[in-house]
């Protein structure tokens, strides 16, 4: 269910994530980071094959499982329990991470903190001294996947563009963010700076513009 704000309307993270599976190319292998880019697993259609891979080992996953169907011996890289499709297999961590360092992955969706209008991406570490930082196989997967996606939301709890001209954060990867999937909108990122592909409904590029200072948005031709 979307949930309204005044004028627009957002896009639930169910939304999010399948628009993020409609945009999958056919064939690709694919890696879903920990956090709300696991959703997406629900909406890849039987039309396509997509292979999908996680760090801890494992390829060829399925959706999630039913209720009551979890095999706690099956999981993915945050440990959720997952389904394996005919033909997946598992393999030593270190295998996996030569997959990812070495361009075998065709897409990956992680999230993130901060990402900059050029595609920087900083999801590991808020840099405060009391947070745990926690990169696992974020910077392996943000710079060895030929495209990086990120799905998050716009805004933080306090209302702040997670959209910057720059990360203070600590970095994950430069520029290595193409595109961003937020209960807001689309946006294409690169040196061009932030396109924006679609806007959640009643949404205008201006009310979105005054929530992203020091960003210039436009709309994609």
């Amino acid at each position: 269910m979307t949930t309204s704000n005044a004028s627009y309307t957002r896009w639930t993270r169910d939304e999010m994530a399948a628009q993020v599976a409609n945009d999958i190319p056919d064939g690709s292998v694919v890696n879903l980071g920990i956090g709300l880019p696991t959703a997406v697993a629900n909406h890849l259609g039987a039309d396509k094959e997509i292979v999908l891979h996680s760090e801890n080992g494992v390829i060829g996953m399925g959706p999630a499982p039913a209720e009551g169907q979890e095999d706690y011996d099956l999981i993915n890289a945050g440990k959720q329990p997952v389904t394996l499709l005919p033909g997946g297999c598992f393999f030593h961590h270190a295998d996996s991470f030569a997959m990812m360092r070495g361009g075998h992955l065709d897409v990956c969706v992680l999230g993130a903190f901060q990402v900059s209008a050029t595609g920087d991406l900083a999801n590991w570490h808020t840099g405060a001294p009391d947070a745990i930082p926690a990169v696992g196989g974020a910077m392996d997967l943000a710079i060895g996947a030929k495209k990086t996606y990120v799905m998050m939301e716009y805004l933080t709890k306090k209302g702040e563009a997670k959209l910057v001209p720059a990360c203070s954060y600590p970095l994950t990867g430069i520029g290595c963010v193409s595109r961003i999937y937020t209960d807001l909108a689309i946006i294409d990122l690169g040196t061009e700076g932030a396109s924006v592909v679609a806007l959640a409904p009643g949404l205008t590029l201006e009310a979105l513009q005054a929530m992203t200072p020091g960003v210039t948005l436009r709309m994609a031709a």
